[in-house]
């Protein structure tokens, strides 16, 4: 008996212990946690780390990610977190980052697709806390506010102008360059002794921009552009600085009195500016690719007029010129592109994005210098301006006067139209 019960207590007790063995296999491992809030992310480039802010948060079960440069936000369009992998993308750029959460920092790569298709693969790291790039003991040797002459010198030796616009508070630097063909986007960074550095990642590129002041008060530079492009600038102040007009760099071809064009639309379904969808009616036709964020700009700004200009006979079109030469992946990408926008307007596959060979599609053109290139038709057919590159928000009051620019151009087209059709009525 006594043997007996001290069997079944051996028993009871092994039970237990493997009921607790279970519980404590069962518990295993805690999956790493993200952390919610800001971090501080950079992407590794040949002359330096091009940093950025990343805020990261959680809305029931859907994680969710903003990109910061300056005061621009731009969320991210698909995030997703499991077994420690994070995963942003950016579907109308066909860009990504991929990361892994080690110890408390994020370790990965950033994957930027260019032309054709090739890719460029870039180190990614972030770790928690806010972006920080003013911070520093190095006190800043000058105040780089204002207006800057600059000049890019790529590696072939040719040389194109641009403004240079900063505005600085201690060590902490804000600012843009513009150019003939767009801008260079929201940069942040700092002034630290006789350096200045400002970057950016806006989901299309990744751009590092480095300078040393000079005795005589000039920048000498460096411009990074991902991991294979890079140019070297010089700047001076100049608070008068400009450009070329933007109205002058792209023209008809003498001998070309309309502007034409035939390319298929996502469907497949040949359009053209003859068509009697078009007849009468003033058309602004876009030269853009999905790449390009100055084309973002400018699609987001054509999809809140073309609502307010549809009704008065205004049609926009945008001749979509990409990356890939593979047709349904070139569509899949403009389709990404409409979607982000909640594109209305017409929009054709054109070509690849290379512009000597954009030109070729484009005869009447003098040349595609810029992409996006703006052009305004009225009524008749008539070409009555082409306006080369955008501005985007990151410019600023540049951005708000081109703005301005395009409604007056489009009103002015919209009354010729009323005036004639109020002539033909009288008649």
């Amino acid at each position: 008996m006594l043997r007996a019960l001290h069997r079944s207590t051996l028993i009871v007790f092994a039970l237990m212990l493997g009921a607790c063995s279970g519980e404590q296999a069962n518990d295993g491992p805690q999956e790493p946690t993200l952390t919610i809030g800001q971090w501080h992310a950079e992407i590794e480039l040949p002359g330096g780390n091009a940093d950025f802010g990343l805020e990261l948060s959680k809305d029931d079960q859907d994680w969710k990610a903003t990109i910061i440069n300056g005061s621009e936000r731009i969320a991210v369009p698909e995030v997703s977190f499991d077994s420690s992998r994070l995963s942003l993308r950016f579907p109308a750029f066909n860009n990504r980052i991929d990361a892994i959460l080690v110890d408390g920092t994020l370790k990965g790569s950033l994957t930027l697709v260019k032309r054709y298709g090739k890719t460029q693969v870039i180190p990614f790291r972030a770790a928690p806390g806010a972006r920080t790039p003013g911070s520093t003991d190095a006190q800043a040797m000058a105040d780089l506010s204002g207006r800057w002459a600059v000049t890019f010198t790529e590696d072939d030796g040719s040389e194109y102008p641009a403004i240079g616009e900063f505005q600085q508070r201690g060590n902490k630097l804000l600012g843009t360059f513009l150019t003939e063909t767009g801008d260079y986007r929201y940069l942040g960074g700092s002034m630290r002794g006789d350096t200045m550095r400002l970057s950016t990642f806006d989901g299309a590129h990744a751009f590092l921009f480095e300078a040393t002041l000079a005795e005589n008060g000039d920048l000498n530079g460096r411009f990074w552009s991902g991991n294979q492009s890079l140019e070297s600038w010089t700047a001076r102040r100049n608070a008068d600085v400009t450009l070329a007009d933007p109205a002058s760099l792209t023209f008809l071809k003498e001998g070309y009195e309309t502007f034409e064009f035939t390319f298929p639309d996502l469907e497949g379904n040949s359009v053209s500016l003859s068509d009697p969808a078009f007849d009468g009616k003033v058309i602004l036709v876009t030269l853009a690719g999905s790449w390009c964020p100055n084309c973002h700009d400018e699609a987001a700004l054509m999809s809140e007029l073309y609502p307010q200009y549809k009704d008065k006979g205004v049609e926009v079109i945008a001749l979509m010129y990409e990356h890939l030469e593979d047709e349904s992946a070139a569509i899949q990408q403009v389709r990404h592109f409409r979607d982000k926008f909640d594109i209305q307007y017409t929009t054709l596959l054109a070509g690849i994005s290379d512009k000597t060979r954009a030109a070729e599609t484009l005869p009447a053109l003098s040349r595609v210098l810029a992409f996006p290139t703006t052009i305004f038709i009225d009524r008749e057919g008539n070409v009555r301006a082409i306006h080369t590159g955008f501005s985007g928000p990151g410019t600023g009051e540049h951005y708000i006067k081109q703005r301005q620019s395009i409604t007056d151009m489009l009103d002015e087209l919209v009354a010729e139209s009323d005036d004639v059709n109020a002539n033909e009525e009288d008649a």
